[in-house]
């Protein structure tokens, strides 16, 4: 049959669908989306050596789509469904609309949103396909007034879900409240005409499942279904057909991506109590599956977190009930906000719990590492380095190199820190707290010029903090200038690590004569037993930039190594740059 014997069927059957497709009305199968115009690009090629009609937009999340269309909706079905049969396409490849695209990138000079719809290169023939939701146009199938009979026996959920379908599809943007008015069925009678129905404002029985398949579209892609975990003790409804059962380690029941969608979650399930749940919530922040952007609320007996950033979105819920701990996580890749918004919703909604409550033995004999906690990988920072209080109310110096570049900075994990002042050609900066600190000790700078072999110590975090606290480094002065012979920079004979940078320099008295430099880096490898540290006079110029004054400090006789140890802890502090 040809293209144009079924154009002239469509509008013998249904006219109204022939005029929006004159007027440009379509919609698109959206296959993959991608984080970087690059890869994007890279991947819209390698459809378009396959297929036709490829295109590739920019989506209002930053990420970038690529879409095949755009088709007559009943023409976009059948290319999915026969694309995603011979495995052209992803099975999770779905029905996208106009509205959700931005600017075109591929084919490169293209724009074509407004062009109008393109004949598909497969024939279209009606057939069912309960994986893939759409409508496939027929002569109605109950008279007005028989729809109105089978639309008085629907629940008020139900009436509230169908204005919410409408809604979503963009036909209905009034009060969701199941009551059916001249607003709905305008609305109604809008979508039976574009779907190229007669307009009667009243849905027939198989118009209402179109229209809910259309909406739980999403839903149907990833495979929601319902879940039951009698260990755990929750019921919910889940995407098991993109992520599957993995194991067990108390609190978590781990479920996996089964796709290259990348989608995780995990069930909470403990006995505890507040304390349980608050510490619950300061672990879960401590992860990687919770990127540092997004909200935190902890409420009583109940908690929420989103984490976005590094590519993916997550939600985190749990709350307390008779001494059980109950809750979720979601974690979705970054781009794809409409399904994951909706998979969410599911979650939510679906969600209940029973008295059963998760082994806390369950997954003991799992691998164990410091960096894990049950199962989950603790979230790092970019770059450690050291720092000290170079004032009562808590202002750190360290090295520039610790605050290059970072979302977020913070002391010892938790304290956020912004920086005040930085000395880029020296390499240091000045941090000042969010929140007013006590430090234990502050730097006491000293007037004197250390001398040429005279002994000093490092103070600093050689291992980035693996160790839990600052080490001493010993070793002695080797020139009062730097490598150049420039002044502000003195050099040491000391064997420092890459996270000992930031830290103090003290003499025997235990007064602070500097502070240690990173190794520079422009193509040149010093041997291990040679540092460079900023002198007492460059570092008190950057404090009074930053409106800081540092502690002058007063002669005293050598100190012990445990009077300085105790000095170095007090005032040693670990800076954590984090994405």
């Amino acid at each position: 049959m040809t293209r144009i014997f079924t154009a002239i069927l469509f509008l013998f059957l249904f006219g109204t669908r022939a005029v929006f497709a004159q007027q440009g009305e379509g919609v698109w199968v959206q296959v993959e989306a991608q984080p970087t115009l690059r890869e994007a690009q890279d991947r819209a090629q390698a459809y378009a050596n396959t297929l036709p009609d490829v295109n590739g937009f920019r989506l209002n999340s930053g990420w970038y789509a690529i879409v095949i269309g755009p088709y007559l909706r009943n023409d976009a079905q059948q290319v999915l469904r026969v694309y995603r049969a011979e495995g052209q396409i992803p099975a999770d490849s779905f029905i996208a609309f106009s509205s959700a695209l931005g600017q075109q990138f591929w084919p490169v000079g293209a724009n074509i949103l407004n062009r109008g719809v393109v004949t598909p290169p497969v024939e279209n023939t009606p057939q069912s396909d309960p994986a893939v939701s759409g409508l496939t146009p027929e002569p109605s199938d109950e008279t007005r007034a028989q729809a109105l009979q089978s639309e008085r026996q629907l629940t008020g959920q139900e009436r509230r879900d169908l204005q919410t379908a409408l809604q979503a599809a963009g036909f209905y943007n009034a009060t969701i409240d199941g009551a059916f008015g001249q607003g709905t069925r305008r609305s109604m009678g809008d979508w039976q005409r574009f779907n190229g129905f007669e307009a009667t404002g009243v849905l027939t029985t198989a118009q209402r499942k179109a229209l809910m398949d259309d909406y739980n579209a999403p839903l149907i892609s990833v495979g929601m279904a319902r879940h039951s975990d009698p260990q755990a003790g929750i019921d919910l409804d889940l995407p098991l057909g993109v992520i599957g059962f993995d194991r067990y380690e108390a609190p978590f029941v781990h479920f996996d991506s089964t796709t290259e969608l990348g989608a995780k979650a995990l069930l909470i399930s403990q006995e505890g109590n507040r304390a349980t749940l608050r510490a619950l919530y300061d672990v879960m922040q401590s992860l990687e599956i919770v990127p540092l952007g997004g909200s935190r609320e902890l409420r009583g007996d109940r908690f929420a977190l989103e984490g976005r950033g590094n590519g993916i979105v997550s939600y985190t819920q749990a709350a307390l009930k008779d001494g059980q701990i109950k809750g979720f996580t979601l974690v979705w890749p970054e781009g794809d906000e409409a399904r994951r918004a909706r998979v969410l919703a599911a979650i939510k909604a679906s969600f209940s719990t029973n008295d059963a409550v998760l082994d806390a033995g369950a997954g003991s004999s799992a691998e164990q590492r410091i960096d894990l906690v049950s199962g989950l990988q603790i979230r790092k920072p970019r770059l450690s380095r050291s720092g000290f209080y170079a004032d009562a109310n808590g202002t750190i110096l360290t090295v520039s190199e610790a605050t290059d570049s970072c979302t977020r900075i913070t002391l010892n994990d938790d304290q956020e820190v912004q920086v005040a002042w930085a000395d880029t050609d020296l390499g240091v900066a000045v941090l000042r707290p969010n929140r007013t600190l006590a430090p234990i000790s502050i730097a006491e700078f000293s007037a004197d010029r250390p001398r040429i072999q005279s002994e000093v110590a490092v103070s600093g975090f050689s291992y980035e903090g693996a160790l839990g606290a600052p080490t001493l480094t010993f070793g002695e002065v080797s020139d009062v200038r730097g490598l150049n012979g420039e002044d502000g920079v003195k050099r040491l004979t000391l064997a420092a690590q890459p996270g000992d940078a930031g830290g103090p320099v003290f003499d025997d008295a235990g007064q602070v004569v500097g502070m240690l430099l990173p190794t520079p880096s422009e193509g040149r490898t010093l041997p291990a037993s040679v540092s460079l540290a900023a002198t007492v006079d460059r570092l008190n110029t950057v404090l009074e930039k930053a409106g800081v004054s540092g502690q002058p400090g007063q002669a005293t006789a050598e100190i012990s190594p445990n009077e300085l140890s105790r000095r170095a802890n007090g005032m040693t502090v670990l800076v954590h740059c984090w994405d």
